[in-house]
């Protein structure tokens, strides 16, 4: 992980590689696709989060 902070050009190849094959495509679903991948990513483990939270929470008050 410290790796990735230390060097930051390792990390950028592979926007750009994405960002390559979402250009070359004229439909666009492609680029729908893996935006809606991120966000589903993204969003797991904050739900995931918040939900041990609200049990902990829960678990506390009774």
């Amino acid at each position: 992980m410290i790796g990735f902070l230390l060097f930051p050009s390792a990390t950028e190849a592979q926007c750009a590689m994405c960002r390559a094959v979402l250009e070359s495509e004229a439909s666009g679903t492609t680029a729908e696709g893996i935006n809606n991948g991120i966000v589903y990513l993204m969003a797991i483990p904050y739900v995931l989060v918040a939900g041990v939270f609200y049990f902990v929470y829960r678990k506390m008050r009774s």
